[in-house]
């Protein structure tokens, strides 16, 4: 297969290295034992729109892949999928995605992914589906959950984003703490009210990391304001 010799082309023991570290793969970390062989995001870009026209079966399979990049990598050729589909074909990609987060295992294929397929899928649908997502035992589910709500927010559509905030403002993982406190900050960068009105009833509970995101854009007096009375 001529994709398994262009990842192998663009592969880079060096930096292979320095993403297993980044993307905590050691032991007890929240993606131990991930594989990388070291491919950049741009470059992974490029592949995807030269192999976009590989089979749905072929791209799953690539999903299913033990290496990082090659599961990156099959997330992009499905946002290009979705993008050139019909609603039979978005729907059939939405189900994929949310049939195997399993491999959408940590926050950079969540990231890139999540707001283009199941936030797009979602944006004129019940989305009851985000709800069991943000009550998952599944950190990456619930980081799934807050990135979908994403392009909602991009409508100024915050509801649903506000709501999933609510369900996760006490998670105990960093990972979700940065991921709500980065939605409360986009919400905010749309509409101050909105986000000052969630952070007024739970800035109190909510960890210091999710606070220090959602604030990061006030201005310093009132982000002293709030740090200091928490």
């Amino acid at each position: 297969m001529s994709l398994k010799l262009d990842l192998q082309r663009h592969s880079d023991k060096k930096k292979a290295e320095i993403l297993q570290r980044f993307f905590k793969t050691g032991a007890g970390e929240y993606a131990q034992g991930d594989i990388f062989i070291g491919i950049i995001v741009p470059v992974l870009r490029s592949l995807s729109r030269q192999y976009q026209d590989l089979s749905f079966a072929e791209t799953l399979q690539l999903l299913k892949s033990p290496i990082h990049e090659e599961r990156l990598l099959s997330l992009f050729i499905f946002i290009l999928k979705y993008n050139k589909s019909d609603l039979t074909g978005k729907e059939k990609i939405y189900k994929i995605y949310l049939n195997h987060t399993k491999y959408i295992n940590n926050w950079d294929l969540v990231d890139v992914t999540a707001k283009h397929i199941v936030g797009d899928f979602l944006k004129n649908k019940d989305r009851s589906p985000l709800y069991k997502l943000a009550h998952s035992d599944s950190l990456w589910e619930k980081r799934i959950a807050v990135l979908s709500t994403f392009h909602f927010i991009g409508n100024n559509d915050f509801k649903d984003a506000l709501k999933i905030a609510e369900i996760l403002v006490q998670d105990e993982h960093d990972l979700i703490h940065k991921a709500v406190g980065w939605m409360l900050r986009e919400v905010g960068k749309r509409n101050i009210n909105f986000e000052e009105k969630f952070l007024n009833k739970y800035y109190k509970a909510m960890p210091r990391t999710m606070l220090r995101y959602a604030i990061e854009r006030f201005p310093e007096s009132k982000r002293k304001a709030y740090l200091n009375s928490k």
